[in-house]
């Protein structure tokens, strides 16, 4: 390995950062931001675009291939394709993907494409409206937000050449696994890939339990025995660790991700950057490297490079969620470390 990769003391090199550009999120999903869990950090305690193009550029001659800009909703925050163009611009840099809840991506695809954007994964836990407002809780949020415009932003992504287009659902027993045929049929005509992720432990809501998870192995057999078969495609191009399959005769994909069944921390390759400017080497620890306060204070770059490597030295070996039945220490919801 080049000496000058950033790895960790397991020896997985780095390859991939998740960048948090905002807290803020346009929607007050049950299991992940009440209204009553929101503490909004404010715009001067999250990093500026100048500070995020700083870090990255700072990882992408150790190693760093791929860039995701995450959230809470990444495109509430105004001018992101000012970001994704100076991202776009580093030699190293080969891949830039957005995570979004979609409502925002049928008026943005176009111009977040032209900017050098190479994908999108747009979360989405429903197919009927009904429970769309329901799960997005939008009792709380002053501006109604529509499956339509969702729908509309998957559509809007393939026509600006996003590729490939996926759309995460995270499946709960009896919250909205009655849909599972509904997503699978959304790969017939469509060339999306629709991605299975199993429930994760996240911050201190009390929403998460062991029963509310379905594995990846209980949807493959529901699958294989209500479809024409599953033909294996292995893992996609990219940083990911998704398991790909197709059903015969559909033009889309299917993926599943699997956290909790069997964990893929072997394969690490990713480190994370919050909107407040905290490197976090694992999502399931809390130890986290504040990188906004030393850059503010004037640290170096070699400084700042040095901060980083002494935290990947204590990067666990795993989460250990699927030993445990549950995760302790991760008290940030995703909205915090960035999804």
């Amino acid at each position: 390995m080049d000496p000058n990769t950033l790895s960790d003391s397991q020896g997985r090199a780095v390859r991939y950062i998740r960048v948090s550009v905002t807290d803020r999120c346009n929607l007050r999903c049950l299991y992940c931001m009440s209204s009553a869990d929101f503490v909004d950090l404010g715009h001067n305690s999250i990093l500026s675009y100048e500070e995020i193009d700083r870090v990255v550029r700072l990882f992408a001659p150790r190693g760093v291939t791929s860039v995701r800009i995450t959230g809470g909703e990444p495109l509430v925050r105004k001018h992101l394709e000012r970001l994704i163009a100076s991202l776009s611009e580093i030699p190293e840099i080969k891949d830039i993907s957005v995570t979004t809840n979609g409502i925002l991506l049928g008026k943005l695809a176009r111009s977040l494409k032209s900017a050098g954007l190479s994908r999108v994964n747009v979360s989405l836990d429903t197919l009927r409206p009904e429970r769309f407002e329901w799960i997005t809780n939008q009792s709380e949020i002053a501006e109604k937000a529509r499956l339509g415009e969702v729908l509309e932003g998957l559509h809007a992504s393939r026509e600006a050449g996003l590729d490939p287009v996926k759309i995460n659902v995270v499946l709960l027993r009896g919250f909205n696994d009655d849909e599972l045929m509904d997503f699978v049929a959304l790969t017939e005509e469509n060339e999306f890939e629709v991605r299975f992720i199993e429930f994760m432990p996240m911050g201190n809501n009390g929403f998460w339990t062991p029963d509310r998870v379905i594995t990846a192995d209980e949807i493959v057999n529901r699958l294989r025995s209500s479809t024409n078969g599953l033909e294996s495609l292995g893992k996609g191009r990219g940083a990911g660790p998704a398991q790909r399959y197709r059903i015969p005769g559909h033009r889309g994909t299917l993926g599943f991700i699997t956290p909790i069944s069997s964990e893929f921390c072997v394969e690490c390759n990713r480190i994370r950057l919050t909107s407040d400017g905290h490197i976090r080497t694992c999502l399931f620890s809390d130890a986290e490297t504040d990188l906004l306060a030393m850059m503010r204070d004037g640290c170096t770059d070699d400084q700042i490079v040095a901060a980083v490597e002494k935290a990947l030295r204590s990067k666990p070996g795993g989460h250990n969620i699927s030993k445990t039945g549950r995760q302790s220490t991760c008290s940030r919801t995703m909205s915090h470390i960035g999804g």
